[in-house]
C-alpha cells in the first residue's frame, strides 16, 4: 500500500487562503488517481478534488473556482491550493490515493479551520 501524509492545515481568516499537500511514499505504482476529502462535525463526508495520473480534475460545486488540485510528478506529491476561505470549508482533509489492484489508501487528515 501506499503512505500518505498530509501538511499545511490550520487557522486562517474569512477570505484568506492555505495550501494542504500530501506526499506519497512505499508502493506507490499504478496509482491512477488522488483527490482529498473533507468532513466536517456532524456532516457527511465530501469529495472535494480529485486529480487522476493523466492530470484530470474535478471538484465539488462548493469549491469550484476557489480550489486548485494539481500533481507534482517529481516528488510524489498532491497539493491542494484553497483561496477565499469560507467558515463552512472548515472540517478535516484527507488525502486518498487508489492504485489499481491496489485497493484505496488514506492519509491522517489535517484540520482546516475558517475562523475570524
Amino acid at each position: 500500500q501506499v503512505q500518505l501524509v498530509e501538511s499545511g492545515g490550520g487557522l486562517v481568516q474569512p477570505g484568506g487562503s492555505l495550501r494542504l499537500s500530501c506526499a506519497a511514499s512505499g508502493n506507490i505504482f499504478n496509482i491512477y488517481v488522488m483527490g482529498w476529502y473533507r468532513q466536517a462535525p456532524g456532516k457527511q463526508r465530501e469529495l472535494v478534488a480529485t486529480i487522476t495520473d493523466r492530470g484530470s480534475t474535478n471538484y465539488a460545486d462548493s469549491v469550484k473556482g476557489r480550489f486548485t488540485i494539481s500533481g507534482d510528478n517529481a516528488k510524489n506529491t498532491v497539493n491542494l491550493q484553497m483561496n477565499t476561505l469560507k467558515p463552512e470549508d472548515t472540517a478535516v482533509y484527507m488525502c486518498y490515493a487508489d492504485q489499481v489492484l491496489g485497493g484505496r489508501s488514506w492519509g491522517q487528515g489535517t484540520q482546516v479551520t475558517v475562523s475570524s
